[in-house]
């Protein structure tokens, strides 16, 4: 009897086969990997709304029709593909109801909040009196676990913005360094625990300051304390002073970079710039934030009112307001990358000089760039580096690398392949 009517033999055969099958499977399976997929330069991206979020608060309190404006705003910067919208209504009560209208309209369009407001008694806005460090304290304690409704998971909440504006003064002035540190810290830790207990995730580092004030505060040992994040509010000329400064910052402080608040033209700096030159100096500055790893986050200021103002009061868009969308919606370049064999290749980096993404266990990337001319560079544990051209990736969907050495376990997977494909 030949082995082709030995149906036992044929059984034990097909059944080995497939062991070894199972067996190259197995030991070629990696364990499922996160992927980084980069779809815009910075996690937090964010318009200010102050110049209508707090400064007319008490006036249009009990006025319906601000409804409209407060829609029509936050609509336009949901449009730019902000992140988050930064609302600076106080938290006293009073001010609760203008509050909660802010932040219902940024839900509906589908924003999470950076909290941006303050206690009207800490820099005496509408009248009130002043604040203690200490009752400040004890106020946003309350105010957190009494509104957890107001939260989302994703928001920022910052209690004191620009500190050094109110309560006892500027430690630059005071010489009360240590002190205004000391109450950054207590209140950083208060708030954490306060969104805890509350069960909202909810970011309470993002400490806004002017930047010569965190040059002076923000060491290394505060810095760490409270949670490795700078926040600047910084008004310079120049896209070469922006970079130099935070450059200087990331390096004195150990953290990363926000820019709580940036922008053009203020003109006792900038002078009077006509909206072609807004435009153009905004450009020049993100193009440089846009490549610094140190940032993690910037927010302008500010929408609408002052003269660095994307869009006019009625809504009608400035040059300026376009360029910030290209960069909060920027081009993101997509592929997968895969072997020899078509099989996708996990934990590839692919990569610009300005940003790298890794792929998922699927072989798949995505990654935000500047222009077509940029140099893309694909490499995998094993592989043979690939270089190309930004156009050489847009225009192709998949990229695929050569192994640098076909040990046994490759050419095992060679052999099966056509055979039994994975």
């Amino acid at each position: 009897m030949t082995w082709s009517k030995n149906p036992f033999l044929k059984l034990t055969l097909g059944a080995g086969l497939v062991g070894v099958v199972l067996f190259v499977r197995m030991t070629l399976t990696k364990e499922p990997v996160e992927a980084k997929f980069e779809t815009k330069w910075w996690e937090f991206q964010s318009i200010d709304t102050m110049k209508y979020s707090r400064d007319p608060a008490w006036e249009k309190l009990n006025d319906p029709t601000f409804d409209a404006v407060i829609d029509r705003q936050v609509k336009q910067i949901a449009e730019t593909g902000a992140t988050h919208v930064a609302i600076a209504t106080p938290y006293d009560e009073q001010f609760l109801p203008m509050l909660k209208r802010w932040v219902a309209v940024a839900r509906k369009y589908g924003l999470k909040v950076w909290f941006r407001g303050n206690f009207s008694g800490w820099e005496r806005w509408f009248g009130y009196g002043p604040i203690s460090r200490e009752e400040h304290v004890a106020q946003t304690k309350s105010f957190i676990e009494a509104h957890g409704s107001l939260f989302e998971n994703g928001d920022v909440f910052s209690a004191c913005p620009e500190c050094e504006n109110g309560g006892p003064g500027d430690p630059r002035l005071n010489g009360d360094v240590e002190g205004h540190r000391q109450f950054l810290i207590e209140e950083y830790g208060v708030m954490r625990d306060a969104f805890r207990r509350i069960d909202r995730d909810v970011r309470v580092n993002f400490n806004s300051m002017n930047g010569d004030v965190a040059r002076l505060v923000m060491d290394e040992e505060t810095t760490k304390a409270l949670g490795g994040v700078v926040v600047i509010d910084h008004f310079v000329r120049t896209a070469e002073k922006m970079e130099a400064d935070i450059l200087a910052l990331a390096e004195s402080s150990g953290g990363k970079i926000v820019l709580g608040e940036f922008g053009a033209p203020i003109p006792d700096i900038h002078g009077n710039l006509s909206q072609e030159e807004q435009a153009l100096w905004l450009e020049e500055v993100l193009k440089r934030v846009a490549r610094m790893p140190e940032v993690v986050g910037v927010s302008y200021w500010t929408g609408v009112g002052g003269s660095t103002e994307l869009w006019d009061v009625n809504g009608t868009a400035r040059l300026g307001a376009a360029t910030l969308t290209s960069f909060y919606s920027p081009n993101v370049a997509s592929g997968v990358v895969q072997n020899e064999l078509g099989r996708p290749i996990a934990e590839a980096l692919v990569s610009t000089a300005d940003r790298g993404a890794s792929t998922s266990e699927q072989g798949w990337f995505y990654l935000p760039y500047l222009s077509g001319t940029e140099t893309v560079t694909v490499k995998a544990e094993g592989y043979v580096p690939q270089t190309l051209t930004m156009i050489e990736v847009l225009t192709t969907s998949t990229i695929r690398l050569e192994k640098e050495t076909l040990d046994l376990r490759f050419r095992l997977r060679q052999l099966f392949a056509d055979i039994f494909p994975f």
